[in-house]
C-alpha cells in the first residue's frame, strides 16, 4: 500500500469513526436527514469517504439510504426495540464481567468523572452531554478488556440505538432512577462480579422499563423511514 492509499484509508477510518460516534452519543436523531455535501463540508472532507462511511453504517442497520441524496437514521419500532434491547442485556453485563480483571484505579477515577458528568448533566437537563457522559461511562468499562469483537458488536448495537435515547431523554427529562453507575463502581472496587453484572443489567432494564412506561416506542415507530 502506498503512502496515498494509507491517507485514504485513515480518512475513510475516522469519517466513519466520527458518524458512529454522532450516532452512539445521540447526536442524530431517528428520521435525521443526513447530507453527504453537508457533513464533507463540517468535516473537512471529500464526499467520497463520507459515502463510503454512510454505506458501512447503512450495512450495520445504523442509517437508511433511500437514494443518492436521501440517508436517514431510521425510526424505532417495537420488534426492532424488543430486539436491541435483548442484544444490549445479553453483550454489556458479560462484557463487564469480562473487564472487571484489567479495570485498574485509572479506570475507576475515568468512571466517577463520567458519573459525575453524567448527573450534572441530568441537573442542567442538557440532553447532549448527558449522552456523552453516558457512552463514556459504558465505553470506558467495556474497553478495558482486550475482546475487541465482543465491544464491536455492542458498539454496532449502540449506533442503532443511541438515536433514540437521545428523543427519550428529551422527553423524560431527569426522572429519579437508581443510580446504577454508582453501584457498578463500587462493585469494580469490590472485585465483586456478581453485583457488577447486576448493576449493568439493571442499569439497561431501568432505562428500558421507562421508555415502556413513556410509549415512546409507538410513538417513534411512527416516524417514516
Amino acid at each position: 500500500m502506498d503512502m496515498d492509499e494509507h491517507r485514504e484509508e485513515g480518512l475513510n477510518a475516522s469519517v466513519y469513526a466520527e458518524l458512529r460516534r454522532r450516532l452512539m452519543t445521540g447526536r442524530m436523531t431517528p428520521g435525521f436527514e443526513l447530507s453527504t455535501r453537508s457533513i464533507a463540508a463540517e468535516l473537512g472532507v471529500s464526499q467520497t469517504p463520507v459515502r463510503d462511511a454512510l454505506s458501512r453504517l447503512a450495512a450495520e442497520g445504523a442509517v437508511s439510504i433511500r437514494s443518492k441524496r436521501r440517508v436517514r437514521v431510521p425510526a424505532m419500532t417495537q420488534e426492532r426495540f424488543d430486539d436491541l434491547l435483548g442484544c444490549r442485556l445479553v453483550l454489556e453485563p458479560e462484557a463487564a464481567i469480562v473487564a472487571l480483571p484489567y479495570l485498574t484505579a485509572k479506570h475507576v477515577e475515568a468512571l466517577r468523572a463520567a458519573d459525575a458528568a453524567l448527573d450534572k448533566a441530568i441537573v442542567d437537563d442538557d440532553a447532549e452531554a448527558y449522552m456523552s457522559a453516558n457512552y463514556q461511562f459504558h465505553f470506558v468499562l467495556y474497553s478495558a478488556a482486550p475482546r475487541p469483537a465482543l465491544l464491536q458488536l455492542i458498539e454496532t448495537v449502540w449506533i442503532q440505538f443511541g438515536p433514540f435515547m437521545r428523543v427519550v431523554h428529551g422527553r423524560v427529562g431527569n426522572e429519579n432512577l437508581y443510580d446504577n453507575h454508582k453501584a457498578a463502581i463500587e462493585a469494580i472496587i469490590a472485585k465483586d462480579a456478581g453485583a457488577l453484572r447486576e448493576a449493568i443489567t439493571r442499569d439497561i432494564a431501568d432505562g428500558m422499563d421507562l421508555i415502556k412506561r413513556t410509549g415512546l416506542v409507538a410513538v417513534m415507530g411512527g416516524v417514516a423511514d
